[in-house]
């Protein structure tokens, strides 16, 4: 794990190293990769890992000067795939792994070696829909509105201790691609912000429960009262 002591030559803390985990394209991979690159969040993604070695993040990360590299997962034992992918990423030494589109659904071994170091981006406003197609059964089910979640990673498949939420209104015209794409833009402003707020010391994971600024948070902290995100 990194220091968040370590200071560099000029005094100030050195940003805090996190791996960055894909199955996919990426976006929120590179909604965090681009956010780093202002000093202020004291963060940098160290490297990116992808279970398919034809996840189009990983040349998209390289183009964005971060080291990414494949592990198949397919035809592994997950135990193995589970024990060589914490391995790699243990030499990073990262304070937080952040789960950006990762579809692998992760032992409990590894949870529990990396537990209340890992952050995950959901497209639902937890506790609803867990799982895959949460646009389609937002728009199924009627809602007025849907969102997107960031939540500790926990062995329960997206019920981790919530932190922070974005909503957006459903719309009469909307179908999944349209609310999709409004609910990915609000994923890409919450997923920085509140790996920023882990890497400060602010947020944490304890005792089951989400903690920020030093107080456990008996619901998510939601965007629409730090800024609006339409």
């Amino acid at each position: 794990m990194s220091d968040p002591g370590a200071a560099a030559a000029d005094g100030r803390a050195q940003p805090l190293a996190v791996v960055v985990l894909i199955s996919g394209r990426g976006s929120n991979m590179q909604a965090l990769i681009e956010a780093s690159r202002d000093p202020a969040l004291r963060f940098r993604v160290a490297r990116v890992f992808s279970d398919k070695a034809s996840a189009p993040g990983l040349e998209a990360a390289r183009r964005l000067g971060v080291p990414a590299e494949a592990l198949v997962a397919a035809g592994r034992e997950r135990a193995d795939f589970d024990r060589e992918l914490a391995e790699r990423i243990e030499r990073e030494q990262p304070a937080l792994i952040a789960m950006a589109g990762f579809m692998r659904i992760l032992s409990a071994p590894f949870i529990e070696r990396f537990a209340g170091r890992m952050l995950n981006i959901h497209p639902s406003l937890l506790p609803r829909y867990p799982g895959l197609r949460t646009h389609a059964r937002a728009l199924a089910a009627g809602d007025r509105e849907h969102g997107a979640t960031v939540h500790f990673v926990t062995e329960t498949l997206d019920g981790g201790p919530a932190v922070l939420q974005a909503r957006v209104p459903v719309r009469a015209d909307d179908d999944e691609a349209r609310l999709a794409a409004r609910v990915l833009a609000c994923e890409h402003r919450i997923y920085p912000l509140a790996v920023r707020w882990f890497c400060e010391g602010r947020l944490r994971q304890h005792a089951g429960r989400a903690w920020f600024d030093g107080a456990p948070l008996d619901a998510p902290l939601q965007y629409e009262d730090l800024r609006p995100c339409a």
